[in-house]
């Protein structure tokens, strides 16, 4: 394992030393990268997971994710997102993106990420019991609750969401609440991942 590192890729300099900073504290090894392009000069010899930014000039994060694919490298990555980009977000996890973080985001949600991204080659047979059981909940939700949660999967806002159900942004935000309960998601990023690694999830 101590070959594995945290691959930090991040036009923006602060960023990349806080979240370096973070992984030195919590003793993860970790590397960091100020672009897309200097990361894929080494990402055929890269193991571990990567974090980036889904913003970044010239190539942005999504394309990153392509860009590995591309070549043939299969590294878990984590995405972080602006308030704004959930949509992306949400069109990320569709091409292969594990997790994704909304800034700003807690330090210990970001360790939480990236030990489940370390533990991910090794989990084969866990993530088939996880996505039975994810299935399951699925088939558990009323249609109005699978309805919002379809919402929430195409990156909508709550009061488009109820504007396209003809219920209140109130109504919409019980929907919500009771589909993170059954789905036993933290945070909407969790649902989002449960849901679209599930086979019934769309």
């Amino acid at each position: 394992m101590s070959d594995l590192k945290v691959h930090i890729v991040d036009d923006d300099e602060a960023v990349r030393g806080a979240l370096g900073f973070l992984m030195s504290t919590a003793d993860v090894p970790h590397e960091t990268y100020a672009s897309p392009a200097a990361f894929l000069d080494v990402a055929r010899q890269a193991r571990g997971c990567v974090v980036t930014d889904l913003r970044m000039p010239g190539m942005d994060g999504l394309q990153l994710v392509r860009r590995l694919k591309d070549i043939g490298v299969i590294l878990p990555v984590i995405v972080m997102t602006g308030h704004g980009d959930v949509p992306l977000a949400v069109e990320a996890m569709k091409e292969g993106v594990i997790d994704f973080l909304e800034k700003p985001f807690d330090n210990q949600l970001i360790l939480d990420a990236v030990r489940r991204a370390m533990d991910v080659s090794g989990q084969g047979e866990a993530r088939e019991v996880e996505k039975a059981e994810t299935a399951a909940r699925l088939a558990s939700l009323s249609g109005r609750e699978r309805e919002v949660l379809d919402g929430l999967l195409a990156g909508k806002a709550n009061k488009v969401i109820a504007l396209d159900l003809d219920i209140s942004p109130r109504t919409v935000e019980i929907y919500r609440a009771n589909l993170m309960t059954k789905m036993k998601a933290n945070s909407l990023s969790e649902l989002v991942r449960m849901a679209l690694g599930a086979d019934t999830a769309l």
